[in-house]
């Protein structure tokens, strides 16, 4: 009987090894091929001792004219694969439904063709960042955005939650080929949020560690200072409360009335 194709995208978590999953691995040892992007030769060798038949997709960002192109690219190649019945794992680093675009256009496109597919949930930056900053969205709320996607939409957001802006080193690419921030984008950032808060307000400039012996980048520093900071791909904007959120009589009153009528009821 001819072997049915499937795909399964696991995350293999920020921090090499200690945050990939029990069910992440398991996939990744029994599959018939592996297929990943880790952004980290070291990350490589050790999905390779895993699995042999372990290739990588970061071929295709030196081959293809942009970002958007290379992820066409790698999608199409894991589709390939189930497309010939194989067992397909393909191992994204952090979580692999976050800012990964190949993880979701390949399983829609194997699921119109009837194909098993699915996404397991990884450790992403974001929840380093919660630990590593010692934030819980909870308190406060949370408010998460890309940063080009904040910064060119007229985004509403409120003051009184946290504020995480991702990807701010590629916030002004419209070509989606740039790898290196240019200081007048962050300077641009900078001026929009001081619309909201005050010029000495500290924020955070953000990147998780990716390998056990490295620790996380917390460098704080005053929003009318974010042009001179030197980001890279990795860094994320975390912007603290400004204030209290204003509470609403109305509501408390609408409460109050819903209350009495189930009480009369």
């Amino acid at each position: 009987m001819k072997k049915v194709g499937r795909l399964t995208v696991v995350g293999t978590g920020i921090r090499l090894i200690g945050q990939c999953s029990a069910e992440a691995l398991d996939h990744i040892s029994n599959a018939d091929i592996v297929f990943s992007v880790m952004g980290n030769p070291v990350a490589e060798c050790w999905l390779r001792t895993l699995n042999p038949n372990m290739i990588s997709l970061q071929t295709h960002y030196r081959d293809a004219p942009d970002r958007p192109a290379a992820y066409r690219a790698m999608a199409e190649t894991i589709v390939a694969a189930v497309r010939e019945g194989k067992d397909v794992c393909a191992a994204f680093y952090g979580h692999p439904g976050v800012f990964v675009g190949p993880s979701h256009a390949a399983v829609r496109q194997l699921r119109t063709e009837g194909f098993d597919a699915r996404i397991l949930p990884g450790i992403s930056a974001e929840d380093c960042l919660f630990a590593d900053l010692e934030v819980d969205p909870a308190v406060t709320g949370c408010q998460s955005f890309e940063a080009s996607d904040f910064f060119f939409n007229k985004r509403v957001f409120d003051t009184s939650a946290a504020l995480i802006l991702w990807q701010i080193a590629v916030l002004g690419d419209d070509t989606y080929s740039a790898f290196e921030a240019q200081p007048h984008w962050l300077k641009a950032l900078a001026q929009v949020l001081m619309e909201h808060y005050p010029a000495d307000h500290k924020v955070t400039i953000y990147e998780a560690a990716t390998l056990p012996t490295t620790r996380p980048r917390k460098e704080e520093l005053a929003l009318r200072d974010l042009g001179k900071a030197a980001v890279t791909q990795a860094s994320t904007l975390y912007v603290p409360p400004c204030g209290t959120p204003t509470r609403s009589s109305q509501r408390v009153s609408l409460l109050q009335s819903c209350r009495a009528s189930y009480d009369g009821d």
